[in-house]
């Protein structure tokens, strides 16, 4: 059966229809997963990227759906030290995978927006030793 027949088929039952929050959850998940991307941001809100946790990540995604296609902007924090353009081309291959496989629908482009670089604060604690007395 071709994919044609497929579509013509479902349409004798009724017709599906994907809500861009789905989308934009996959999206942001497949995302989040990628080694390399700190978080999602909100975007530019007053000229201060913010980072979202896993609760919003739809909040850092926009996306565009039409019957059979998506289009797709993430807005991406990254971990300092890491190289960019590998790791918005891992994005870009997750996402897509990720959308196209749970939804059936064409990723047309995933268009990831740098917002920020995440520089973990390094908590160097002193290690003590606890001092023994001796008893005589």
């Amino acid at each position: 059966m071709s994919n044609s027949e497929k579509n013509n088929e479902i349409m004798d039952y009724g017709q599906i229809k994907i809500a861009d929050e789905v989308v934009g959850i996959i999206a942001g998940l497949a995302a989040t997963e990628v080694k390399g991307v700190a978080g999602m941001s909100s975007g530019l809100a007053g000229g201060i990227a913010e980072m979202l946790g896993r609760k919003n990540l739809s909040k850092g995604v926009k996306v565009e759906v039409g019957e059979r296609e998506a289009a797709i902007d993430l807005y991406i924090i990254v971990e300092y030290g890491v190289k960019i353009p590998e790791v918005a081309w891992e994005i870009q291959e997750s996402v897509k995978s990720a959308v196209e496989t749970m939804t059936g629908l064409n990723v047309i482009e995933v268009n990831i927006n740098i917002q920020g670089v995440n520089i973990e604060k390094e908590n160097k604690e002193e290690v003590q030793v606890p001092q023994t007395t001796r008893v005589k």
